[in-house]
Order: structure tokens, then C-alpha cells, then sequence
């Protein structure tokens, strides 16, 4: 009974995350409702503990992706992409060295 409420909480929440990544795209949202509700009903009945939790684990884990690696992009010219990424997927740029600084001790 306990993975059933698992899966009712990730269910809503691959829900909560397709809504945040692919907001103001219709056709975007709609394909991945589907998708979703597709593959919930299809692993509806199984009864073996072991497939269920595999299963939620494969949903947790497209769920991470969607929310740290898709980004929207639109199409504005027909060699231009505009990219339009959330801002939680923005990060503080960090340089990158050669070779290590080294610390002055006193």
C-alpha cells in the first residue's frame, strides 16, 4: 500500500514539473500529460513489489532530468533558436584554471 501512495505523490509531481518546463508551450504540455498518463495506466495493475519499485525509480529519475536539463526554445528565424531557460537551471559562472592557485600561508 505504501508504493501506492509513492506513486500517486511522483505522479503528481512529474505533473507539477511538466507544468514549470514546458509552461506557455500548449503542445509541449499536452504531449508530456499523455505521455505520462499513458505510462501510469499502462503499470496500473502490476502487483510485484520489485517491478513497482523499479518503475518508481525510472519515474523519479525522468523527473530529475526534466527539471534540470530541458530547456525551451523557440524558433526565430530559420537558422536562429532563441533559448529561453528557467532560472533555476541558471548558474553562477565559474573561470576555469590551468593550473591550481596556489594559497599563501602565513
Amino acid at each position: 500500500m505504501a508504493s501506492r501512495g509513492r506513486a500517486l505523490r511522483l505522479f503528481k509531481l512529474l505533473h507539477r514539473t511538466r507544468q514549470q518546463v514546458f509552461k506557455n508551450d500548449a503542445r509541449a504540455l499536452e504531449a508530456a500529460r499523455q505521455k505520462i498518463n499513458e505510462e501510469f495506466r499502462k503499470n496500473q495493475s502490476e502487483t510485484s513489489e520489485e517491478k513497482i519499485n523499479e518503475l518508481l525509480k525510472i519515474a523519479s529519475d525522468v523527473e530529475v532530468i526534466l527539471r534540470t536539463s530541458v530547456i525551451q526554445a523557440v524558433h526565430t528565424d530559420s537558422d536562429k533558436i532563441l533559448l529561453i531557460p528557467r532560472k533555476d537551471l541558471l548558474q553562477d559562472n565559474i573561470p576555469y584554471f590551468d593550473k591550481p592557485i596556489k594559497k599563501h600561508e602565513s
